[in-house]
């Protein structure tokens, strides 16, 4: 089988595919995200993704593999919403997003080294907060969860707590939509087959 490589260091991403039994290579791009100075929300986060996925593509360049690039960001009030870094700036961000919403953006760039192909799609998931209380929200912040995530909050953990409700697919607000990664393969030429518990990726007759 093609090896998978994941040009990410994210461990949700990471669990995502391990879960649905992908064999799975995480390798981190480094990536300056700064050097990219793009205001449209879809356009940020498919170019990083495919800055990422392009990056890590150079380490295969020898040896057939598909590599995956994502970037997440949040919507919200006219604004991109990237990672707090730090409490004071969680808290401030999570002030303005209770009782709001916001749509989570997935970039997703897949890179095939053998057959020298780049496909760059992204995902849009609308995410719908409560209205945390002052309380709720300093106490979140002070667990450091948030801290290090697009938007300011995880789905599948504590941050779960937080959020209404979504339209759209909840594995995009993960870290990558799971149908959409299904369909770049097909469109790649790639078919899925499960076996003993594990996802198995195939070239299409």
């Amino acid at each position: 089988m093609i090896p998978f490589i994941l040009a990410s260091g994210s461990p949700a991403r990471r669990a995502l595919l391990e879960n649905v039994g992908l064999a799975v290579t995480p390798v981190v791009s480094n990536f300056d995200e700064a050097t990219i100075q793009v205001c449209d929300p879809i356009s940020l986060a498919t170019t990083l993704a495919q800055c990422k996925a392009e990056t890590v593509a150079q380490q295969f360049r020898e040896q057939p593999a598909l590599v995956l690039g994502c970037d997440s960001l949040l919507w919200l009030n006219g604004k991109v919403w990237g990672k707090p870094n730090t409490i004071s700036r969680s808290i401030e961000m999570w002030q303005e997003m209770r009782g709001n919403y916001g749509d989570l953006i997935t970039g997703h760039a897949l890179v095939d080294t053998k057959q020298q192909r780049t496909l760059v799609k992204y995902g849009q998931t609308r995410v719908y907060f409560v209205h945390a209380t002052d309380a709720e929200i300093e106490s979140y912040a002070g667990t450091g969860e948030p801290l290090n995530c697009a938007g300011c909050f995880t789905l599948e953990r504590l941050g779960g707590w937080l959020v209404e409700r979504i339209e759209g697919c909840h594995t995009n607000v993960i870290g990558l939509s799971l149908p959409l990664l299904r369909s770049m393969l097909r469109e790649m030429g790639y078919a899925l087959s499960f076996n003993a518990g594990k996802t198995v990726l195939t070239p299409l007759s």
